[in-house]
């Protein structure tokens, strides 16, 4: 009875130095970031392992490039890299019959992009893309479902979230 309830002090203490360890971390790097002025800027980071990362990834680069220098073989470099043949072959023909860049559905360029986890299921997962666009004084969001298949982490299909 005694070891049990030893243990069990033991281990709270335990719990409540590394809660007390981490939240002294925590308030360390905020009062360092602070200092250096980034608090509040956000923190980006990824896994090539990631299928949410991967997209993530691919938006923004894609959407720099398209920014920077307009479509170019970058961003077909980009496409290869990042979509599976069949995409690519269903994107140039939505592309031809809508006349908008079908990665985008839209023809401008959006001002923000951000990458949500959706849902996944029997070897793919599906990411929330949500693009921000300014017209004139205007703004407005597009949502977009995009499909990455698990085993190769490449991006599969990409359709509006309705």
């Amino acid at each position: 009875m005694g070891t049990s309830h030893t243990f069990r002090r033991i281990a709270l203490g335990a719990s409540v130095l590394a809660i007390t360890l981490l939240v002294s971390a925590t308030t360390t790097g905020s009062r360092a970031g602070a200092a250096s002025g980034t608090a509040g800027s956000p923190v980006r980071g990824g896994s090539p392992q990631s299928a949410l990362d991967r997209v993530a990834d691919f938006y923004g680069a894609y959407i720099d490039v398209l920014y920077d220098s307009g479509h170019s073989p970058l961003a077909d470099s980009l496409r290869d890299h990042y979509l599976t043949t069949d995409l690519r072959s269903s994107l140039a023909r939505w592309e031809a019959s809508h006349h908008q860049d079908g990665v985008l559905q839209a023809k401008d360029i959006p001002i923000a992009w951000s990458v949500a986890y959706n849902d996944s299921g029997m070897g793919h997962c599906w990411s929330l893309v949500t693009l921000t666009w300014q017209d004139g004084n205007h703004t407005h969001r597009t949502r977009l479902m995009v499909q990455s298949d698990l085993a190769t982490r490449l991006i599969s299909g990409i359709k509006p979230d309705q």
